[in-house]
């Protein structure tokens, strides 16, 4: 069978989501879990490679296995096999050639920013602070923008393979600001991303924001191509994979809705 699986993690303590030679990541983590529930360890396909340092909220991965363990069972079963910073919120059952990465029509992520001259001794390590007060107005103004089909090779960092091969046009379908108090949260949803982009258009909005950049230069800037006229690259620590779409939602047929009642291998 082939399972979708939900999940949410803190990626602090992670290299990223794909496995690397340097460091310890959540697929690693994840496949040390499966194989302790499953007794073999499955190739898994996600739906985004993440980098370091990286949360997500709803990351979406799967993987082919014969199991008895019901999918409703599967994320409790998982859990007690995880680290506390990686959770498994929800496990269906897709068509045998759906793919996790390859199906999805958009990612949607979130920035999220303290906006005051002091951190939260609470949660300091889920945004990044701007000190000084942003016009969220014309923060708002300048993300749309970036709605539309557009060359992003602005909002992308040096070392991208996309890049190298000139497959820098992507499309944002949509881009908004908000504000609760002191917390100001930006939203983008698209087709695909290039390295860095989420994280160099937040940092291009709080320049907007913090009035060192016309929200009407957004589109000179995107033409220009020239990653130095766009903002700084913000901190990981703030961004968060918040949802994938697909097409037509996964579905599970329903001769494997209920599979037989089995025990979780532990």
């Amino acid at each position: 069978m082939n399972f979708l699986l939900t999940l949410a993690y803190d990626g602090t303590n992670y290299c990223g989501f794909q496995v690397q030679p340097n460091g310890r990541s959540v697929a690693a983590a994840f496949q040390d879990g499966l194989e302790a529930v499953l007794g073999t360890r499955p190739d898994i396909k996600g739906c985004s490679r993440t980098d370091a340092g990286v949360h997500a909220l709803g990351f979406r991965l799967n993987f082919h296995t014969d199991t008895r363990i019901p999918p409703a069972k599967l994320p409790l079963a998982l859990n007690q096999h995880l680290p506390p910073d990686i959770r498994v919120l929800d496990a269906q059952v897709v068509p045998e050639d759906f793919h996790a990465r390859y199906a999805a029509h958009t990612k949607t992520y979130l920035y999220r920013i303290h906006n005051h001259p002091i951190d939260s001794p609470f949660d300091a390590a889920y945004y990044t602070r701007v000190p000084k007060r942003l016009d969220e107005a014309k923060m708002q103004r300048a993300a749309q923008q970036f709605v539309g089909r557009h060359d992003f090779l602005a909002l992308c960092a040096a070392g991208s393979s996309a890049a190298a091969h000139g497959d820098t046009v992507r499309t944002i379908t949509d881009c908004h600001v908000t504000r609760k108090g002191d917390e100001v949260d930006i939203e983008v949803t698209a087709d695909g991303y290039l390295y860095n982009m989420v994280r160099i258009l937040a940092g291009t909005l709080c320049e907007a924001g913090a009035g060192r950049l016309d929200p009407a230069e957004i589109p000179a800037i995107l033409a220009s191509r020239d990653r130095s006229r766009a903002g700084p690259t913000l901190p990981a620590k703030g961004l968060f994979l918040k949802c994938v779409e697909y097409g037509a939602a996964p579905s599970q047929p329903p001769s494997a809705a209920a599979p037989p009642e089995g025990e979780p291998r532990t």
